[in-house]
Order: C-alpha cells, then structure tokens, then sequence
C-alpha cells in the first residue's frame, strides 16, 4: 500500500453559477521513500493537492488517505493528531517565527506536541542540515538558504512519514536552491519519507523519481 494515495479527487469551490473547478479526477500514489513533482504554472491546481495531501483541506469527492487513513473521516482531533505525528510542511516562504533562534523554531512542533527530549532532537536535526553552528541565531541573521535548511530541520524533527514541500527553491538563489534539493533527495532516501513537491522549475525535477504535469486542474503523468 502506498503511503499517499488520492482516488479520483475533485476540488470544486464556489456554488452555482459561480462553480470553479480546482481539481478534477486526480489521482496518484506516493511510496515510502519515493520523491514526485507536481509541475505547472500557477493557478494548475498544484497547491490544492498539496493542501489536500496534507489534511489541511478536504476534496469534495474523491478520497485522500495517508498511511492507510482516510483524512475525510477522521475527527478533528484525528486530523490534528495525523498532522503532528505524519505529515511535515515546507513553504517557499520559509515561515520561521522571526522571535524565535533556530533551534527553538525546529524545537517548537516538539514543544506543542509536549515531546520529551524536544531540544536534543532539534539540534540533532540541525546537524543533519548542518546548520547546527547557527542554532542561536534569529531568522533576519541568516540567508534565504540558510533559512529553507532550518524549515527542513523542523519539518522532520517529528519523523514524519510525508513531506509536503511547496515550491521550496522559488526564493533562493541557484546553489542554495540545489543545495535543498540535495537535502530533500536525501530525506527521501535516508528516512524513507514520502515527499510530493510542487514546483514550476523544470530543473527542480531532476532529483526526483517521477514528475506528474498539471494543467487545469488535471493531472498528467
């Protein structure tokens, strides 16, 4: 059984006469260790599955189970539960609390889900990006990259099984683009994650196993 799997999933928003049509019929499934792209322009449907795969939305026909539970019929505190425990997040943005030092914000999904020994596997997280030596420095002290390597250091510091990563290089430079791409190839490999990216960069998709094009909505492989 694949770890992700969508089922014939369909994303509509609006109502009558207004519909407007996300997704339509998408399928694909993600294995343990197996790295995708999801590649298209923007406004293809590329973030709506991301959202989707992530439990963070639901479609509205079709079904999305991750690890072999199915999100639309888990509680709220099921959902919740399966985001802390399962699924990690990487934004372009990079979405760092810019009060917080490195290792407190790779610490803090430890810290909310009252993990013991949080500190010791933030720092141990940091090393595996080998950002470790800037564990004390706040975000506006560090570069783009230096940045995306801390949000991947917090997006596994819970072990996830999956990892969402949402167009991860498209604020970085070309060397620390690669340079998380290496890292994402690694988490795949390493750590058996799952990860789906999404990504307009044709050269993004060079570390991957398979590249799913999307267009209006549809998904083509």
């Amino acid at each position: 059984m694949a770890l992700l799997e969508a089922r014939s999933v369909s994303k509509v928003y609006g109502n009558d006469p207004s519909l407007v049509t996300a997704l339509a019929g998408v399928s694909l499934a993600v294995d343990a260790g197996g790295f995708v792209a999801l590649v298209g322009r923007s406004g293809c449907g590329k973030s709506t599955l991301l959202n989707l795969c992530g439990a963070m939305d639901f479609p509205t026909s079709g079904e999305i189970s991750i690890d072999g539970e199915i999100t639309s019929s888990l509680s709220d505190a099921e959902l919740t539960r399966l985001r802390r425990q399962k699924v990690g997040f990487i934004f372009q943005s990079f979405q760092l609390l810019h009060t917080l030092t490195a290792v407190e914000n790779v610490e803090l999904p430890l810290m909310l889900a009252h993990a013991p020994n949080a500190r010791k596997l933030a720092e141990e997280r940091l090393r595996w990006v080998d950002m470790h030596s800037y564990a004390a420095r706040l975000p506006h002290q560090l570069s783009g990259g230096q940045q995306q390597r801390i949000a991947i250091a917090r997006a596994l510091v819970h072990s996830p099984r999956l990892l969402l990563a949402d167009e991860p290089t498209g604020n970085l430079d070309t060397a620390s683009g690669d340079l998380v791409l290496t890292l994402l190839r690694r988490t795949a490999s390493e750590f058996g994650v799952a990860i789906i990216m999404a990504t307009h960069s044709a050269e993004s998709t060079a570390v991957v196993d398979h590249i799913y094009r999307m267009r209006d909505g549809h998904l083509e492989s």
